[in-house]
């Protein structure tokens, strides 16, 4: 394998890279140095790779290794993260400024009720042990095949069937009991009351009708609604859609809450 393809066949997966570490550390900084380490160990590591897999999953492999090493990644977030995260919030003016500045001025600071749902995925999401939040994101975001997670995360295929069915289990519990937008009488109002301050003159049931998700939430079950959900986010570049300024804005504050919040435990 020539450096040559390698360069090649990163760029292809360099995004998808991006996203899915960022989702794994919730930290544009160390996203950016993984990415950037996984490119250099696959450049050192080159002549070992024998083609068992596609380049894809070995340089998944990689980034995993990488992320799985990451402190901020190996923390687990409260399954209330955005509860947390709009409780300091509305006590932090600077955090609506900047937040509102970015609506205001960039190409990339649009509010939008979907682009909300994936942001939401990624912080409930580190609420789950690392192994089952990487086994959900390879396989429902990424749309890796069990065997192809196996070899990324270096298990059996049993127990990435496992992960993936205590991870979902778990994630989709979640969702039920605190999502406004799909359980009328879920805790979470966070899309309906951030689309009235970011997008005042937008209705949000407008902008629900264009989501399956909310279309379909009165007829189907929940593992049809995870399912929907999945498909949101998979539809959706953290780094590259018309929102992903302002949700990263959104991102690193609720990392910083979280990271005070556990030291403050751990002491």
């Amino acid at each position: 394998m020539s450096t040559e393809i390698l360069n090649k066949e990163f760029e292809v997966v360099r995004g998808q890279l991006k996203s899915y570490v960022l989702r794994i550390t919730a930290s544009v900084s160390d996203t950016e140095d993984i990415v950037q380490d996984t490119y250099l160990k696959a450049s050192e590591k080159l002549g070992s790779f024998r083609g068992e897999s596609s380049m894809k999953t070995w340089l998944f492999a990689i980034a995993s290794n990488l992320a799985k090493d990451n402190r901020r990644a190996k923390r687990r977030w409260a399954e209330n993260v955005t509860d947390m995260g709009k409780e300091a919030a509305l006590s932090d003016p600077q955090f609506f400024r900047e937040a509102m500045q970015i609506r205001i001025t960039s190409p990339q600071g649009q509010f939008e009720i979907k682009e909300h749902i994936a942001f939401c995925f990624t912080c409930i999401s580190k609420s789950l042990p690392l192994e089952q939040q990487i086994s959900l994101l390879l396989k429902e975001v990424y749309e890796f095949k069990v065997p192809e997670i196996a070899q990324i995360i270096d298990t059996s295929e049993a127990m990435v069937k496992y992960y993936l069915h205590t991870g979902r289990t778990k994630m989709t519990g979640i969702f039920e009991g605190r999502c406004a937008l799909i359980n009328k009488t879920g805790v979470c109002h966070q899309c309906t009351e951030l689309n009235g301050i970011f997008n005042p003159k937008q209705k949000a049931q407008e902008e629900l009708v264009k989501i399956d998700m909310a279309r379909e939430a009165e007829k189907a079950d929940k593992e049809r609604l995870f399912d929907l959900r999945m498909q949101v986010v998979r539809g959706i570049d953290p780094f590259e859609s018309g929102a992903a300024e302002l949700q990263l804005h959104h991102l690193e504050h609720n990392r910083k809450v979280m990271e005070s919040f556990l030291e403050k435990k751990a002491e």
